[in-house]
């Protein structure tokens, strides 16, 4: 199943209502809803900076990803980036392909 990284950035809302709740209710919830969606919550992690929380999940596709990415981001507690991760095993079969492409203006 597809990795996926989520970025998260809380919003002052978003802040306020992971301290009321509570760190680990927070990531229960995102276990929750990932598994709604068919996927698995792989890792959880709070941090400062620039990103608040990183996501590390399972989900089905991208479409999935994402829409739990929009449902998220459409709440108003929290902005996401997605990224799609790639598995060590993925660069062999990336390394093996042959793709017809010209760079611009070459």
């Amino acid at each position: 199943m597809p990795k996926y990284l989520y970025k998260t950035k809380l919003s002052a809302e978003g802040m306020r209502g992971t301290l009321e709740e509570g760190g680990v209710a927070r990531r229960d919830t995102i276990k929750k809803m990932a598994e709604s969606l068919g996927g698995r919550l792989e890792a959880f992690y709070y941090a400062f900076g620039e990103t608040d929380a990183y996501v590390i999940v399972d989900m089905p596709d991208a479409a999935t990803a994402a829409a739990a990415a929009i449902t998220v981001g459409l709440s108003g507690g929290a902005s996401i980036d997605t990224v799609a991760l790639i598995e060590p095993e993925d660069i062999e079969t990336i390394a093996g392909m042959t793709i017809d492409y010209r760079p611009p203006g070459g």
